[in-house]
């Protein structure tokens, strides 16, 4: 079994990780599609997002990314590539930390309207839309974008098409 299609043991790894699927969907212009999210509490605390999210009972990471890609944006109609790159990150959000091991798939859509049709009740109060950027604007953008290296990845990508591998980002403690 590749690591693309990992079974969920579990909803955590060792150590209390939490399993986590994104997706860097591109349309055919090579915009990306990021979510706009806040402090449930806090609409002025915010920032921009792949959609994407845990691993639920024994879905695999690629079932979790179609899933959650659904759910926040109703695109269904994608074509899911390959790892593009693995992170470790943790924050603080909804007054609590969370702690998660995120993979990011690339994935390929004609379909461009969105509409977040399956979000979760804390989802429905901190996710504020959603909007299609070129690497051009994501480079200029002063607004807080995780992972914070998107735009540099994003135009590595483009340039040079997916990696080999995944590639292993910094861990990204907030």
């Amino acid at each position: 079994m590749s690591a693309e299609t990992e079974p969920a043991q579990s909803s955590s790894y060792p150590g209390g990780l939490r399993k986590v699927a994104r997706v860097v969907l591109l349309d055919p212009r090579d915009r990306i599609l990021l979510l706009h999210g806040h402090e449930p509490e806090d609409p002025a605390d915010d920032w921009w997002f792949t959609p994407g999210g845990g691993v639920e009972g024994a879905e695999t990471r690629a079932e979790a990314a179609l899933r959650e890609l659904a759910e926040e944006t109703g695109i269904t109609e994608v074509d899911l590539g390959p790892v593009l790159w693995r992170r470790r990150c943790s924050f603080p959000f909804a007054g609590r930390r969370w702690d998660q091991d995120e993979w990011y798939y690339l994935a390929r859509t004609t379909q461009t309207a969105t509409v977040a049709t399956g979000l979760t009740e804390l989802e429905r109060r901190s996710v504020a839309g959603a909007r299609w950027w070129t690497c051009r604007e994501l480079t200029r953008a002063h607004e807080t974008v995780y992972p914070t290296r998107l735009a540099e990845l994003l135009r590595t990508l483009l340039v040079e098409g997916p990696p080999a591998g995944p590639l292993t980002l910094d861990t990204e403690i907030v």
